[in-house]
């Protein structure tokens, strides 16, 4: 039987990109997806974008929320499928096989989650790639070394979340981290590496916008292993946003 995916996009006033994003789901080769809209309450013309649009996405609600990780939350509380995922809304999917490609691993592997690489594009021009994130496998213990895999590349079974609990909403910037952190370190996901490209990125994350909020992200990191009764290692906070450094060479 083939795992069904939901993938769950949180928006809120993208009209300008949620069209692409929307469509590089629709163009998947893999026929088992739900694509799940959670939108803010939007106030430009996201709503009537995606309405307007010839096949539109299975679930759609917008009303005002707490910001993307109550989305993500709403959003995963709606899903059917057995494995979820995330595509937000300036973002898209870099080929129509990926889906397909996370399914095949995980199914062969029988692991509980999948990710691949992503790359940043430029905002205003997707076409030009700003950096490379190549994931690498994931070997016990990498967390400790600063590695993380690109949240909108993470899938994993909806069994976890039942079982180990959804997104923080009390953390500004890094409940994807702790939340993989919590699923991957500390309980033991097994996950599939799908060594390509499969998300195109656009800049402007909220972690990544200035120096201010990367240190306010590197502190929530450390939270992260505190809340989770985890001891992060002295090193981590610094290898970990020095392996960015690779990702624009």
């Amino acid at each position: 039987m083939s795992l069904k995916f939901s993938i769950i996009t949180a928006s809120f006033n993208n009209g300008q990109t949620i069209a692409d994003t929307i469509q590089s789901v629709q163009a998947q080769d893999y026929s088992h997806i739900e694509h799940i809209v959670v939108d803010g309450a939007s106030t430009d013309n996201t709503l009537q974008i995606i309405h307007a649009m010839q096949r539109r996405p299975d679930v759609i609600i917008s009303e005002p929320d707490n910001g993307i990780y109550d989305a993500f939350n709403k959003g995963i509380a709606l899903a059917s499928g057995d494995v979820i995922g995330f595509l937000n809304a300036d973002d898209f999917l870099a080929n129509p096989h990926i889906i397909s490609r996370l399914a095949f691993a995980m199914e062969n592997e029988n692991t509980d989650g999948a990710y691949a690489n992503l790359v940043y594009v430029k905002k205003d021009d997707a076409d030009k790639i700003v950096r490379t994130w190549v994931a690498g496998k994931y070997v016990s213990n990498s967390f400790r070394y600063g590695w993380m895999p690109p949240h909108p590349t993470f899938y994993l079974k909806k069994s976890w979340y039942l079982k180990y609990g959804q997104y923080r909403t009390d953390m500004i910037s890094a409940a994807d981290y702790e939340l993989m952190l919590r699923m991957v370190h500390k309980n033991k996901a097994t996950l599939s590496y799908i060594n390509e490209t499969m998300v195109n990125m656009r800049m402007g994350g909220i972690s990544n916008k200035n120096l201010k909020n990367r240190l306010r992200a590197n502190k929530e990191d450390q939270r992260a292993w505190l809340l989770n009764g985890l001891n992060m290692p002295w090193y981590t906070p610094i290898l970990k946003p020095a392996r960015k450094l690779t990702q624009f060479f």
